[in-house]
């Protein structure tokens, strides 16, 4: 235990210094966020310290490696998330080509789980009558590869999603990194350094991220946090399955917003892949304002989808019930907040 901690505490700082070096280096060389009609901040912000956090936890796991921790199937595969950082961080300093961002997602979801063929489980626990389905082995074999290619580049893009309001993102990824965490602890020591290595790390450049924002995460830290969390809940579904529904239910404000927005907008027939202020996070940070929109984040999270998920954990057969209890209010807000609509009628 003390270890955990002194581990959190050195992630959390170093995360932290590296945040201020990125900033000022930011700062130096006018990488900055500058904002436009879609932009939910109103002066031109440092952005790319997201990279922190990809540093805090890359040295973590070359640490865990070369003490022999971590074995090279799953340190390959947690490193999958670099070129996702590297192609991010490039496009922070200059766009890149949607369809080269997209390339590379997918190219790094695929050697991820290249490397976790052999022990990751795409699980749907049994209900109480046995009408579903006990579980689908992710094998090299494109039956099962495609799905958890898609599970990765739809986690990853979350993030890419979500991150457009001061905290959100950076409080997600310690939600639902340190809950994993807290899980992992009765299943596998490894695991469970690692998600606290990436709460402490988020945390670290939440101090920084906080409103009002000095800096914002960019693309080299949304893609990156998206992509490692999904790996995470991938490998703490092979120590057990319950756990895959338990990230799904963590993840629950996240998922639900963004897949409820990409859909009313792909109905209404909007371009739904360009870019867009009309997730409801952003709907209601323009009427009552970042802080008390990422309060609300907190408070949906410690009350709601960690309740539910502990809930999960005990009785595993409720499984796929308690994901539709945890999300059905999440679609209300949605729908409530007219996700997927540009323009808001009062």
């Amino acid at each position: 235990m003390l270890f955990l901690l002194i581990l959190a505490i050195i992630s959390t700082l170093a995360a932290a210094l590296l945040t201020g070096l990125i900033r000022h280096y930011a700062l130096a060389n006018r990488v900055l966020d500058i904002p436009n009609q879609r932009s939910s901040h109103s002066t031109p912000t440092p952005r790319g310290g997201g990279l922190a956090i990809v540093l805090v936890f890359l040295f973590a796991s070359l640490y865990l490696y070369s003490k022999q921790y971590l074995n090279t199937a799953w340190f390959l595969a947690l490193n999958s998330t670099l070129p996702v950082a590297l192609i991010g961080f490039y496009d922070d300093h200059r766009p890149v080509a949607a369809r080269w961002r997209f390339l590379t997602h997918v190219l790094a979801a695929a050697i991820a789980l290249y490397f976790l063929k052999d022990g990751i489980h795409w699980t749907l626990m049994p209900m109480p009558l046995d009408i579903m389905v006990d579980r689908t082995l992710i094998n090299p074999g494109w039956f099962g590869f495609f799905p958890g290619i898609v599970f990765l580049v739809w986690f990853l893009n979350l993030f890419n999603f979500m991150d457009g309001t001061d905290g959100l993102a950076a409080s997600e990824a310690v939600f639902v990194s340190s809950s994993l965490a807290v899980y992992l602890h009765f299943f596998d020591p490894l695991l469970c350094k690692l998600a606290i290595v990436l709460a402490s790390a988020s945390l670290g450049f939440l101090l920084w991220n906080w409103p009002k924002a000095k800096i914002f995460m960019g693309d080299v830290g949304s893609g990156f946090l998206g992509l490692l969390l999904g790996i995470l809940i991938l490998m703490a579904a092979q120590q057990s399955p319950v756990l895959l529904y338990c990230g799904l239910i963590l993840f629950g404000v996240f998922v639900v917003d963004a897949s409820y927005t990409l859909a009313v907008r792909f109905c209404n027939g909007q371009k739904w892949y360009a870019a867009h202020c009309s997730h409801t996070y952003q709907h209601a940070a323009r009427q009552y304002g970042h802080f008390r929109v990422l309060m609300a984040s907190w408070a949906i999270n410690l009350l709601w989808l960690l309740p539910i998920s502990l809930l999960v954990y005990k009785h595993p057969a409720y499984a796929l019930y308690g994901l539709l209890a945890a999300y059905l209010p999440l679609l209300f807000l949605a729908r409530r907040f007219k996700a997927g609509r540009t323009e808001i009628k009062n």
